[in-house]
C-alpha cells in the first residue's frame, strides 16, 4: 500500500491530505483566523461553577468559556495527583474567581465551548509526558510484549535520571532507539520547565503555550516508515519540516519533498474534487448504490440504498453486496470528513447472520486505519449500526461551511403554495384589522407567479370576500418564505 502526504500552504491556510494508492483518505484544514485549540495551555479563571453538572466554565480568553467537569480535574492522593475514578464535589475543588491552569482537549464545536482538563500532557514524536503521573504507559496498537517491555524498561531507566512526571510511548515509538527516546524526555521536560516558569506570571484568561502549526503535527503525529513521501508546496514550510526532521526524526528526512511544480499540487490527485464530493449528503456507491450522510446537532445518520444497483443472483446477495461496498466506502468518508460523536448506520436489512457478521468485520476492519478512536455495536433489533468516533475538532462540513441563511439549516424551505396560502390569510387579517383603500402584496417572483396564474381565480374570490382591491410587487431579494402584506 503506498501512501502520501501532500501539504498545501497559502497565507491564510494550510491544507493537508493523507493519500492511499492515489485515493484522498483524509483531509486536514488550518486557518489562521480558525486555529485549532487542541494542546493549547491556558492560565483561565473559573467564572462559573455548576454543582447540578459537577462542572465549571473557565474564561480562557475566547469568545465563549470553556467546561471543565469534575472528571478532568487532577486530585491529589497521598501527596501525588491523578485523575481519578471516584469524582470529588466540584464545589470542593474550585471555587468562582480561582486561577487555574488547563488544557484544550477539544475545540469548540457548534454553540459548545472548548473542553478543558487541569492533567497536562504534552506530545513529542514517541512520548507523551504527563508532569503529575509517575505512572508508564504503551500504546495498545504496540502488540509485540517483547517490545512493550523494551520500551517500558527503558522508559523507566531514564526516569531515574528526572524527578516527577510519567510517560506515555505512542505508537511511533515502535522499534525507536534508546538515544531517540531519551532525547524525547530530554526535549519534554525542558519543555515543561519552561511552561511551568511561565505560568505563574501569566494573566489569567491568556494563552501559556501554543500547540505546533498543522504541518509540523503532521510530520509528529503522522510520518512514519509507511508514509512513502512528504510534498510541501511552500519552501519555507518545507525547510521547517526539515528542521524538526533533523532535531527529532534524522531517518525520516528522506521522505521530504518541495513541490516547485506549476501544477497546484492537491489536482495531482484530483483532490480539490473529492473534497466537494465530500461536502455533498450523496454519495455515489461503484456499484450504483449510493449513501445519503447528515449531520445533526445530537448524531450523524448513514442510509444505504441500492439505488441503481438490481444485482446479478437474488435479492438478498444485492443487499448484502451493497452493503459491503457502504461499509468500506463509509469509514473513507468518517475519516474524510472528520465526522464525530454518535453515528447511526442504516444499512439495508439483511435477513441472513453471517452476513451481517461479514458487514460489520468489513466495518470494522476498514476503520483500523482510523486515527480517531471507534467503538461499534451489533447490528440492533430495527437493523440499525451504532458506533462512536472520538471528536476532538470540527468536522470537514463545519470547517469549510456555514449555515444557509435561507433556509437556516432546515435544509428545505416552504413551497410557493405554502407562501401563497399564508399570504391569503394574511390579507384577511389585515383588511379586517385596517380597514385599508386596497392591500399590496410583496412576494418573491414564484410566489406573484403562483398568485397570477394558478391561483388567479382564488385571488379574484378574495377580493370579491373582502371588498379590497390586491395588488402585487415583485420583490427580487425576498425568499420563496418571505413576504409582506401592507395596507394602503
Amino acid at each position: 500500500m503506498s501512501e502520501e502526504i501532500l501539504i498545501n500552504v497559502t497565507p491564510r491556510e494550510t491544507r493537508v491530505a493523507l493519500v492511499e494508492n492515489g485515493v484522498l483518505q483524509e483531509i486536514f484544514v488550518e486557518r489562521a483566523r480558525r486555529r485549532g485549540l487542541v494542546g493549547n495551555i491556558y492560565k483561565g479563571r473559573v467564572c462559573r461553577v455548576l454543582p447540578g453538572m459537577q462542572a465549571a466554565f473557565v474564561d480562557i480568553g475566547l469568545e465563549r468559556a470553556a467546561f471543565l467537569h469534575a472528571s478532568d480535574i487532577e486530585q491529589p492522593i497521598d501527596g501525588d495527583f491523578a485523575a481519578t475514578k471516584s469524582v470529588a464535589d466540584i464545589t470542593r475543588l474550585l471555587h468562582e474567581g480561582d486561577e487555574i491552569s488547563v488544557q484544550v482537549i477539544k475545540d469548540p464545536l457548534g454553540t459548545k465551548g472548548a473542553r478543558l482538563t487541569t492533567q497536562v500532557t504534552l506530545p513529542s514524536r514517541h512520548l507523551v509526558f504527563i508532569p503529575n503521573v509517575a505512572n508508564v504507559g504503551i500504546s495498545q496498537k504496540i502488540d509485540g510484549e517483547e517490545e512493550r517491555v523494551r520500551l517500558r524498561d527503558l522508559i523507566q531507566l531514564f526516569m531515574t535520571e528526572q524527578e516527577g512526571g510519567g510517560y506515555i510511548a505512542r505508537t511511533a515509538a515502535e522499534g525507536a532507539t534508546a538515544e531517540a527516546l531519551r532525547a524525547d524526555m530530554l526535549f519534554l521536560r525542558k519543555l515543561w520547565e519552561s511552561i511551568r516558569a511561565t505560568l505563574p506570571q501569566a494573566q489569567a484568561g491568556s494563552l501559556v503555550y501554543g500547540d505546533l502549526p498543522l504541518t509540523i503535527r503532521v510530520m509528529r503525529d503522522m510520518l512514519d516508515d509507511g508514509i512513502e513521501r512528504v510534498r510541501i508546496d511552500s519552501r519555507e514550510s518545507y525547510q521547517r519540516a526539515r528542521e524538526f526532521c533533523d532535531r527529532f526524526m534524522p531517518g525520516m528526512k528522506t521522505q521530504l519533498e518541495y513541490y516547485p511544480g506549476e501544477r497546484p499540487i492537491f489536482d495531482i490527485y484530483s483532490i480539490e474534487d473529492e473534497i466537494k464530493k465530500a461536502l455533498d449528503r450523496k454519495v455515489q456507491l461503484k456499484s450504483g448504490g449510493y449513501l445519503i450522510i447528515d449531520q445533526t446537532e445530537a448524531m450523524t445518520t448513514c442510509d444505504v440504498n441500492t439505488g441503481g444497483y438490481v444485482g446479478h443472483r437474488n435479492l438478498e446477495e444485492t443487499i448484502f453486496k451493497t452493503n459491503l461496498e457502504a461499509a468500506q466506502t463509509l469509514a473513507r468518508q468518517l475519516r474524510l470528513r472528520n465526522l464525530g460523536g454518535i453515528i447511526i448506520i442504516d444499512f439495508i436489512d439483511m435477513q441472513d447472520e453471517e452476513h451481517k457478521r461479514q458487514v460489520l468485520r468489513t466495518l470494522e476492519k476498514c476503520l483500523e486505519k482510523d486515527h480517531s478512536k471507534t467503538h461499534i455495536s451489533e447490528v440492533s433489533a430495527l437493523g440499525l449500526v451504532e458506533m462512536t468516533r472520538k471528536r476532538t475538532s470540527e468536522s470537514l462540513e463545519h470547517v469549510m461551511c456555514e449555515v444557509c441563511p435561507t433556509c437556516n439549516g432546515r435544509a428545505s424551505l416552504k413551497t410557493a403554495e405554502t407562501t401563497c396560502y399564508e399570504i391569503f390569510r394574511e390579507i384577511i387579517r389585515a383588511a379586517r384589522q385596517f380597514d385599508p383603500q386596497e392591500l399590496l402584496v410583496l412576494a418573491s417572483q414564484e410566489v406573484v407567479d403562483l398568485f397570477l396564474d394558478e391561483e388567479s381565480a382564488s385571488l379574484a374570490e378574495l377580493e370579491t370576500f373582502i371588498g379590497k382591491p390586491i395588488r402585487y410587487q415583485v420583490e427580487m431579494l425576498y425568499t420563496q418564505e418571505q413576504y409582506d402584506v401592507v395596507p394602503m
